[in-house]
């Protein structure tokens, strides 16, 4: 009976590579996704408009809860935000803090 062990050496240059690069493209994401949080897109939401319509303008909420009927997503951190309120997925209140 024979073992046989093939042995790749580890490539840290590539690996190293590899990381460099899901690392920059993370960021571009989370720049992308951050850049949307303005206070001109701020001014663009208005009551009644449909829930969709909202996230097509911002994006994927960072956070959303509700219940009967009622929710209420944000968009941000807790010093960059923009907060909505949807009644049957209908704006009906929103507010922002720290929008440039």
């Amino acid at each position: 009976m024979s073992l046989h062990c093939d042995a790749t050496p580890f490539r840290s240059g590539a690996t190293s590579m590899s990381l460099r690069s899901v690392a920059l493209l993370s960021f571009c994401v989370l720049l992308a996704a951050c850049s949307k949080i303005t206070q001109e897109n701020y001014s663009k939401i208005s009551a009644g408009m449909p829930k969709a319509q909202v996230e097509s303008l911002l994006g994927s909420p960072t956070e959303c809860s509700g219940a009967l009927g009622m929710s209420s997503c944000t968009w941000g951190d807790q010093n960059t935000f923009i907060s909505v309120q949807y009644a049957a997925d209908k704006v009906v209140l929103f507010s922002g803090q720290g929008l440039k």
